[in-house]
């Protein structure tokens, strides 16, 4: 009897040992909102030339240190299209973005040999991140002087800034008139000598010498112009001396953007030949779309680009790649505890350039080595049983029927990155509408590749800094405002 009795007190106290030091699960609440609905019209943007003239080319407007540009996504231009279609060919632009970045970071399709070419024949390609369609983000600016306007796709997985120019002799469809470099007072052309030429990956030369240029993305298409430089204008804003590609020989579908604004780390990008001006910073805040805040997504250049609640990470470099930017992901928390199976050496960045994680604006879907994925996924499965389970949707193989709710818990999830910076995301960052029947799925996936990409569901109402001139990247919760 007295030994039955210390076995039971036994368990007794083991199980209040384990009551007092086993940590609940941590959730947050999600509040349901359908998919955005496009706009019935075509959107002014509130980017009218008057607007943006109106501002006086004073000395302070030329010497301006801080630049804000308002972003759109690409769906505000879609006409007729449904939700769940918009939806849809978000996630075809997706794979075939993904698979573009893996083989410019693998090294599969990239060759930059630095090979000069003589006239059209270019025997080197540049595999951009920007494949057919794939621009999820653009602004609208001016191009010459006097500046001409027109839509721009941002892309921080491109270096090259280009726009399509007359005379064309094959160009795709804009909203825009196409900029004639003719009429431009600040147009440019470069020489085949000069060092702006050779910073270019693949150059050659026409008849005239004048420096030829051409980005090759992943699905066939490209750009093929002469390379120049020319003056930029931001609402009031001038940039002079941008070295810019003026493309009269271009093929793909850019969804009426007429060029696009590389945001890469690479020597020609934007940032990169602003640095001086700017001071190598830059930050941009994607609104959730489902929101029904008024605020817009915006990019923002200079000091002011840097926010001050913001938790930085340092950027990580590729040997063998230029463009893209890295971080150091150390592991994933999920209801408040850290996922098993999740560990750095899954992101390590090898001396081969291959693995690693990449931040990407162009990227929707955040994607993660394989193994972190089902490690991921499996730990929030297990905290949100008490959701109605659904089939997979699409690359979505975690789903939940949300039928009659209008809001439900979730577990929280956590991004760890080296340096001590946790980004905590909030539930509509992580759990997103797929279609109209109230079906909602867990917007991670797994890629067979070693390339992780960060993609700007995660990132909505961030501000992400990229600090160019501290080396180091940061986030910024409610960056919006």
């Amino acid at each position: 009897m007295e030994g039955k009795a210390k076995t039971t007190l036994f368990f007794f106290f083991v199980f209040i040992l384990a009551c007092g030091f086993a940590k609940p699960l941590e959730y947050q609440t999600l509040v349901l909102e359908p998919l955005p609905t496009p706009q019935s019209h075509k959107p002014d943007l509130a980017w009218s030339e008057s607007e943006t003239l109106t501002l006086p080319e004073t000395a302070e407007t030329l010497s301006k240190t801080t630049l804000t540009v308002r972003l759109e996504h690409r769906d505000t231009l879609a006409v007729d299209a449904t939700p769940e279609a918009l939806f849809n060919l978000r996630l075809e632009r997706d794979a075939v973005r993904v698979k573009t970045l893996t083989a410019m970071a693998t090294g599969a399709q990239v060759r930059r040999n630095g090979t000069r070419a003589h006239g059209k024949d270019f025997s080197g390609s540049v595999i951009s991140g920007l494949s057919q369609g794939s621009g999820e983000y653009f602004t609208r600016l001016g191009v010459g002087t006097p500046p001409k306007y027109a839509y721009m796709v941002l892309d921080t997985g491109s270096d090259i800034v280009w726009i399509q120019c007359a005379p064309c002799r094959k160009c795709y469809s804009q909203v825009d008139p196409v900029f004639d470099p003719a009429k431009s007072q600040s147009f440019a052309g470069v020489s085949c000598q000069s060092p702006l030429c050779r910073k270019l990956d693949v150059s050659g030369c026409n008849p005239r010498r004048s420096c030829v240029y051409q980005v090759s993305y992943g699905d066939g298409s490209f750009t093929l112009g002469e390379f120049s430089t020319e003056t930029l204008t931001f609402r009031g804003t001038k940039v002079a001396n941008v070295a810019l590609g003026c493309g009269h020989d271009n093929e793909g579908l850019f969804v009426g953007a007429a060029g696009l604004l590389g945001l890469g780390r690479g020597k020609l990008s934007f940032p990169s030949q602003t640095g001086r001006r700017f001071g190598q910073k830059f930050s941009y805040c994607l609104v959730d779309r489902t929101s029904s805040t008024s605020k817009p997504s915006s990019v923002v250049f200079g000091e002011s680009a840097v926010s001050r609640s913001a938790v930085f990470t340092p950027m990580l470099s590729n040997p063998k790649l230029d463009t893209f930017y890295y971080v150091e992901l150390t592991g994933i928390s999920v209801g408040g505890s850290l996922v098993r199976g999740i560990t750095s050496s899954l992101f390590k960045l090898d001396p081969s350039g291959n693995g690693g994680v990449i931040i990407d604006s162009g990227t929707s879907v955040t994607r993660l080595t394989r193994p972190a994925y089902v490690a991921l996924r499996d730990a929030f499965r297990a905290g949100a049983t008490e959701l109605k389970h659904a089939l997979g949707f699409s690359l979505f193989d975690t789903c939940y029927d949300l039928t009659g709710k209008t809001e439900v818990k979730v577990p929280t999830v956590v991004m760890h990155f080296g340096g001590g910076a946790d980004v905590s995301l909030p539930a509509t960052n992580y759990l997103i509408p797929v279609d109209s029947n109230n079906i909602f799925c867990f917007a991670f996936a797994g890629t067979a590749g070693g390339l992780s990409i960060i993609g700007n569901i995660q990132q909505q109402g961030f501000r992400v800094v990229f600090d160019g001139a501290g080396s180091r990247i940061g986030f910024a919760p409610r960056g919006c405002a």
